[in-house]
């Protein structure tokens, strides 16, 4: 009903239309009564309009359509063509309309939508209606005309300003032209709309641009996709209109790639703000195909540190309190943290669904192997693929634990992360959560590490909510019961407690829990749990009394025990806590009756503390000198915090009883029956007569003896004095009276030079076979209780400057080296002999334990593995049988435990490395001791440091023991944790022993302690470089004396040793952050300075690592050993992966030849062999190949030259341009090559259709190189024919052959018919390489194998895969009648046939003619391999043309 009302309407309208145009003139203008803001003047546009059925506004309001739209246009179009003056009047028409439109208010209701006329009890006829404008571009004879008006009509708006609630008349002109039914002259309005966009300011290029998706034909878009395109290109305003429009077109897959590629120009320069857009785009229309390759480019193009920028600028501005700079840059923050998320939300949406995005982020990371390479993106992105698509989950753990390991993923990245990009990571806290949690499950200690930074950064960074379920996620962790994570999470908590104390407060009622879980911690664990409890409880001590409490009743219940381990629990908890509570506090806070109140308390809980604790000790010598360890550890780390009254107070009875204990006058005799006559030794003061004191020990250690075997009959109220007490004791002494006198020790320093009761040790050692059993071990206890006296006498007084005591000093570490020769020869005459402990907490005495138990066990075991191999060598492929000359080597280089003992063999001092553990620790501060001068026999000329009566110097033996003890710290600390291997089970526990003090400083302190001592470290070398260069250039000399070859061997050792503290501070991993730049430039110039001195102040980073490289390459000369000879390497190669990396690898792989090419002969005139060696070798040989420019050419020179050199020498000889190539060593050289060759294939691009015929030609050539190369090495198996050999050839074989596969038969594809004969020459010398290692497969089987034959179903795949894309790739280039097949028999590595059941002469036949067409010149054959020698035809290897 309403639609034939709306009709009838309409009619009339029309019907009163007609009636009255025969009597209205066009020219002439009439005035008719209308509403007040309806157009009064009508003309004949104004008419016609109206009795068309809109009514013309000239105010605010909309203009009004009575009538349909259609029927609008319909009466309009027919009002025009019927009009006398018809066409004149569409222009006349047009010229109203011009007229109408210069107000802008009419202008602006034209270009607005009509509203529909309402009159009363009628509804409304239509919820939306067109402007105008629209209605006249919809009718044929008005568009043109009125398209062109309209496109003259948007330049006058140009400049104009549209405010909040302004008319942006460009926009809206432009709308007009959207979604038209047909337009007559589509091509003519785009041009013009493109001409527009040239000269448009931006708003309106914007404006046009983003319309253009709906004004284009399905036929124009490709055309303006590039155009825009290029204008993409040009400049960066319309970057987002630009990539909108294009987002919107139907674009063919070759112009989509094209405008992906221009967008992806921009990524690195284009706004901040626009970056989303882009990436949405780029990642909007993917495809399977080439997704890994976009997704690379974009990644690789993608950088987030823009963003960082303004974060930077901030910090900066709040550092010089300027709050105006700094509110606009807090803006700014906000602005690309707002950025950052948009863009992040970007790739969630494409990683949430579309599948081959999640792959392809996946695989680009997984592609990219520089260290270098990899940012923060990489891990955000792992973490959102992770958080959002569960299906990659998996994939996105795995690689990224991979990259830690491979170090790629170093903890700056999780910093950087988590400091600069919060909002956005903190949507990933439960993925982030998880992948902490998981990684410290695992064994791999850098990616522990790397867990334990993910659970502090979050912590730091995110709201309480966060913080709490790290806490809680970290206290699960503790009393999870497994090592590693126990250790890791309280490592954790500590940093948390240190860093941000206020806020972990909040949740000390979840850390104290822990307290309920200290069944199975060890030592350290609980000292790390008290020392976190601690610091909580008594920073705000009336808020966190609570905590107090249960501390003070824990440390009760354990030190009441009867049980040694609780006790010494309890011992450790309580000196941590008297160290929080003997804390120096701040005296401005409170008032001074409540400071009094608080000191009362304060020393009253000491003072019940310390008595209870030595009301615990005093019967235990153990635990009491656990007891003076703990408590000078404390006054070490707390150095110049305790409050020295209260340290006074309590600390001073402690110290008093060691003179009482073990300070004795000096007298000629000592009373009393021992089991060696006393002698006081290793006097320092013998003109000091009066009052000469002496360190009673030989009678102290027969009184415990005594007191041990005598049980509980001494009195329980005397205290026990024991030898074990000596060193802890008198540590503790020193660092008191350091605390009481600034650092000063004269109060002590008798105790330095004073004699110590021993025995007449020349003696003794003469007649060692003929003491009994408890007189060796009293006198090997007597040793050790002696070296770790003298051990601490060093750490005690190595800082004292007195020209005096320095030479003390140096005296006391010679007697070190003296005692060590006899205590060595007393250990090897008393086999089962167990020290006494220099380290008492639990955990040590367990360690110490352990080693007893394992030491003689281990030495059965090593000679049982070598008669016991023969009958594991059969499963496994690494091993070959006795009879090899090749196979030594390689059973020797499997077995890592041996390269400890050959050290050993090697150095008399370092059998004492399995007693590591019963000496007392030495502190960094004693290597100060470096400073003097080394004196050697060839360095007569060395400056003395010290004058005095009697001139000392540091010599080669005391260097040796300091530097051995260096290295042991410095690979504790500064090695990278992915390169250390985690030992099993309880062993995990043990690895801090013999480094407690040392474990307390962090590895930045201990570097700085070592670049301290790089020059006198560098004058020590130097030292041992003369002397070697020395004996290089005598070793011709005729009258010269033979070598000194115990001096040579201990030289040698103080080289290798400096060699490699040099090695472990340069690789520190901590180089890498920004914050230890400043400490690499100290370190690189202290190197530099040595060529240039006072010239590397200013020089650059760069200049710095090239001089220490040039200073460090000088050293190569007089390398002693080959063991140095790879450090040295190693050492030059660390020094170039500096923050500039990738030069200096010529001068490297040149080195690394020069000691590959040099004869390694020990001073005996001995060929250098064994494990360590082929260790050594392997990684040089490796390095070579690594760090040549031609891999190929370097492998056939071995290969081509050296090997055939060695094939002609003696049985014992070897190759003469190569003299580390012998038959001992052959399998080295030859595995390294094989995995070098097929590694470096792959790096040979993948030939495309693209290529030019140059470029094919340059990869078939290099193609033919590693074809030849893999040749040389197959056909070696003929003359060196052992176990591994073939394993290894089977082996690589195979991943060459997969790898030509992949890589080459593509290239060959394309460059067959451009490069035929290259081709046909190519695979002819593969298909001999392929018939070998079917040879091989066949050897395999007779002599079941299985270590071998596991690798034949995998190569004989991949032949077969071979044979048939040969096929293929003469089918790709129309050839394939030059294929065929024929029978390959079987045949032994020697090619005799091996017959079996099935073969016979009609096999022999079958193959004479399957070979005979091989030589046919237009033709391409194969042999297919027939696995039991029959004459079934089958896949095998191919024969080229």
């Amino acid at each position: 009903m309403v639609s034939k009302r709306k009709l009838s309407k309409a009619e009339a309208s029309e019907e009163s239309g007609k009636a009255d145009l025969p009597t209205r003139s066009s020219e002439t203008k009439k005035l008719r009564i209308s509403a007040p803001d309806e157009v009064e003047a009508e003309g004949i546009f104004e008419e016609l309009i109206r009795m068309s059925g809109i009514v013309l506004k000239a105010g605010e309001g909309q203009n009004e359509i009575a009538v349909d739209q259609m029927t609008f246009q319909k009466q309009l179009c027919l009002a025009l063509e019927k009009h006398p003056t018809y066409p004149g009047v569409v222009k006349l028409f047009i010229s109203g309309l011009e007229s109408h439109i210069k107000d802008r208010n009419r202008f602006k209701n034209c270009l607005l939508p009509c509203a529909p006329t309402r009159t009363e009890g009628s509804r409304t006829r239509h919820s939306y209606c067109d402007s105008l404008i629209k209605l006249l571009l919809g009718i044929k004879i008005l568009q043109p005309a009125v398209i062109t008006l309209l496109l003259e009509k948007i330049p006058e708006f140009f400049f104009d300003i549209v405010g909040t609630f302004g008319t942006d008349f460009p926009q809206l002109i432009i709308n007009q032209f959207k979604w038209l039914d047909n337009v007559l002259d589509s091509q003519d309005l785009v041009k013009k709309l493109m001409q527009l966009v040239s000269v448009s300011p931006v708003p309106v290029q914007h404006d046009i641009i983003t319309s253009l998706p709906e004004i284009l034909e399905d036929s124009q878009q490709s055309e303006v996709a590039r155009e825009l395109s290029c204008l993409l290109k040009q400049g960066r305003r319309l970057t987002v209109p630009i990539l909108d429009a294009l987002s919107r077109l139907d674009l063919d897959a070759g112009l989509m790639a094209e405008v992906r590629q221009s967008a992806m120009t921009i990524v690195p320069s284009v706004k901040l703000e626009d970056l989303p857009v882009v990436v949405k785009f780029i990642l909007h229309n993917v495809k399977a195909a080439d997704a890994v390759e976009v997704i690379s480019d974009l990644r690789k193009n993608l950088d987030l540190s823009s963003c960082d920028l303004p974060l930077k600028i901030l910090s900066s501005q709040k550092k010089t309190k300027s709050q105006v700079q700094a509110s606009s840059s807090m803006s700014q923050v906000t602005t690309s943290e707002n950025c950052v998320k948009l863009l992040f939300d970007v790739i969630k949406l494409a990683v949430r669904f579309q599948k081959e995005v999640s792959e392809a982020w996946i695989k680009a990371i997984e592609n990219s192997t520089s260290v270098s390479d990899h940012k923060v993106l990489d891990l955000m992105i792992l973490l959102l693929i992770h958080s959002t698509n569960i299906k990659y989950r998996k994939q996105a753990e795995k690689l990224l634990k991979s990259k830690i390991q491979l170090g790629c993923m170093p903890e700056q990245l999780v910093q950087n992360a988590f400091q600069n990009h919060s909002l956005v990571i903190k949507d990933f806290f439960p993925s982030i959560l998880a992948v902490a949690q998981m990684f410290l499950h695992s064994g791999q200690p850098a990616v522990v590490s790397f867990g334990s930074c993910m659970y502090k950064q979050a912590f730091a960074a995110f709201d309480s909510y966060c913080q709490q379920e790290v806490v809680s996620a970290l206290v699960t962790h503790v009393c999870s019961g497994n090592e590693t994570e126990l250790d890791i999470s309280l490592d954790v908590l500590t940093d948390l407690v240190v860093l941000h104390t206020s806020l972990l407060m909040r949740y000390a009622t979840f850390v104290k829990s822990i307290l309920d879980f200290t069944q199975k911690l060890h030592p350290c664990q609980i000292r790390k749990l008290f020392y976190i409890l601690s610091t909580l409880a008594f920073s705000q001590r009336q808020e966190r009394s609570y905590i107090q409490d249960d501390m003070h009743m824990v440390i009760r219940k354990w030190l009441s025990s009867t049980v040694p381990n609780h006790k010494q629990m309890g011992i450790i908890g309580a000196v941590t806590m008297i160290g929080s509570v003997a804390l120096k506090r701040n005296e401005g806070d409170g008032s001074s009756l409540e400071r009094l109140e608080l000191n009362r308390e304060r020393d009253e809980q000491l003072s019940n503390l310390l008595d209870l604790v030595g009301f615990c000790c005093e019967q235990m010598p153990e635990v009491l000198a656990l007891y003076y360890d703990e408590f000078a550890n404390l006054i070490e780390k707390q150095k110049g915090n305790l409050d020295l009254q209260l340290l006074d107070k309590f600390g001073k009875s402690l110290v008093e009883d060691f003179p009482s204990d073990f300070v004795v006058d000096l007298s000629r005799t000592v009373d009393g029956s021992f089991l060696f006559p006393v002698k006081s030794l290793y006097n320092l003061d013998e003109d000091e007569t009066q009052g000469a004191i002496a360190i009673n020990l030989l009678p102290l250690l027969s009184q415990s003896d005594v007191g041990r075997v005598a049980g509980g009959m001494s009195s329980q109220s005397k205290r026990v004095v024991s030898p074990l007490c000596l060193s802890p004791c008198f540590r503790l002494l020193r660092f008191y009276t350091a605390e009481q006198n600034s650092g000063r020790l004269e109060e002590i320093d008798a105790l330095l030079g004073c004699p110590v009761y021993l025995t007449n040790l020349e003696e003794a050692e003469g007649k060692l076979d003929s003491l009994s059993k408890q007189e060796r071990e009293f006198l090997c206890s007597l040793l050790f209780y002696a070296l770790n006296w003298f051990r601490e006498v060093v750490n005690a007084f190595c800082q004292q400057q007195d020209a005096e005591m320095k030479g003390k000093v140096l005296t006391r570490l010679q007697n070190i080296t003296e005692l060590q020769n006899v205590l060595g020869k007393c250990l090897a005459a008393t086999p089962g002999y167990v020290p006494p402990p220099a380290t008492f907490d639990s955990e040590a005495l367990e360690a110490v334990s352990s080693t007893n138990a394992v030491g003689p066990v281990r030495k059965k075991t090593g000679k049982k593995k070598k008669t016991d191999g023969s009958k594991t060598s059969s499963a496994d492929r690494s091993q070959g049988d006795d009879s090899s000359e090749g196979n030594q080597p390689d059973n020797e280089l499997s077995e890592l435990e041996k390269i400890a003992t050959e050290r050993e063999t090697e150095n008399p001092l370092a059998k004492l490395q399995n007693y590591r553990l019963y000496f007392r620790e030495l502190d960094l501060e004693a290597f100060n001791v470096l400073h003097c001068g080394l004196l050697t026999k060839s360095v007569m000329d060395t400056e003395m440091h010290t004058e005095f009566r009697e001139v000392v110097q540091l010599g080669p033996a005391e260097l040796s023991f300091l530097l051995d003890d260096l290295c042991w710290k410095l690979e504790h600390v500064l090695t990278p944790g992915s390169t250390r291997r985690v030992p099993f089970l309880k062993e995990r526990s043990y690895k801090d022993i013999g480094f407690s003090h040392l474990c307390q400083r962090s590895p930045k302190e201990v570097a700085m302690c070592v670049v301290k001592l790089l020059k006198p470290l560098c004058k020590h070398m130097e030292n041992i470089h003369s002397y070697f260069q020395a004996i290089i250039q005598n070793q011709g000399a005729e009258d010269e004396p033979g070598v000194n070859i115990q001096e040579h061997t201990l030289m040698s050792s103080c080289y290798q040793q400096l060699l490699l503290t040099f090695h472990f501070l340069f690789a520190w991993n901590g180089f890498s952050q920004s914050e230890n730049t400043d400490l690499l430039r100290s370190a690189l110039q202290v190197l530099a300075d040595r060529l240039k001195p006072g010239e590397t102040e200013f020089l650059l980073l760069e200049d710095l690592i090239s001089e220490s490289f040039h200073y460090l390459l000088n050293f190569q000369q007089s390398v002693p050993n080959f063991h140095c000879a790879i450090i040295l390497t190693q050492l030059l190669i660390t020094i170039t992966e500096k923050p500039v990396a990738g030069w200096k690898k010529e001068k490297i792989a040149s080195l690394a030849k020069q000691f590959l090419c040099q004869s390694w002969v020990r001073p005996s005139g001995d060929r250098e062999k064994g494990s360590q060696f082929n260790s050594a070798l392997h990684t040089l040989l490796c390095v070579y190949l690594k760090h040549t420019d031609n891999i190929l050419k370097a492998i056939e020179e071995i290969s081509s030259i050296g090997v055939p050199e060695l094939i002609n020498s003696a049985k014992d000889g070897c190759s003469s341009t190569y003299p580390t190539l012998t038959r001992q060593t052959f399998l080295i050289f030859f595995r390294v090559m094989m995995a070098q060759l097929e590694s470096s294939v792959k790096s040979i691009p993948a030939g495309k259709p693209s290529d030019s015929s140059e470029v094919q030609l340059e990869k078939l050539l290099r193609w033919n190189i590693a074809v030849r190369n893999f040749h040389i090495l197959i056909n070696l198996v003929k003359v060196f024919d052992s176990r591994p050999v073939l394993g290894t050839c089977l082996k690589y074989g195979r991943l060459f052959v997969e790898a030509f596969l992949k890589l080459a038969m593509p290239l060959l594809d394309y460059s067959f018919k451009k490069h035929r004969d290259d081709v046909q020459s190519l695979l002819k010398t593969l298909q001999l390489s392929t018939r070998q290692l079917h040879h091989m497969c066949g050897h395999s089987k007779i002599h079941q194998d299985i270590g071998l034959t596991n690798h034949v179903p995998l190569l004989k795949k991949s032949l077969e895969q071979f044979v048939y894309r040969v096929k293929a790739m003469l089918a790709f280039n129309h050839c394939q009648e030059a294929f065929w097949m024929g029978v390959l028999k079987n045949r032994d590595l020697q090619g005799e046939e091996i017959l079996s059941q099935a073969s016979g002469e009609r096999g022999s036949d079958e193959e004479d003619s399957a070979e005979s067409p091989a030589q046919e010149p237009s033709g391409s054959s194969t042999d297919p391999s027939d696995d039991d020698g029959a004459g079934v035809k089958g896949p095998g290897s191919p024969t080229a043309p």
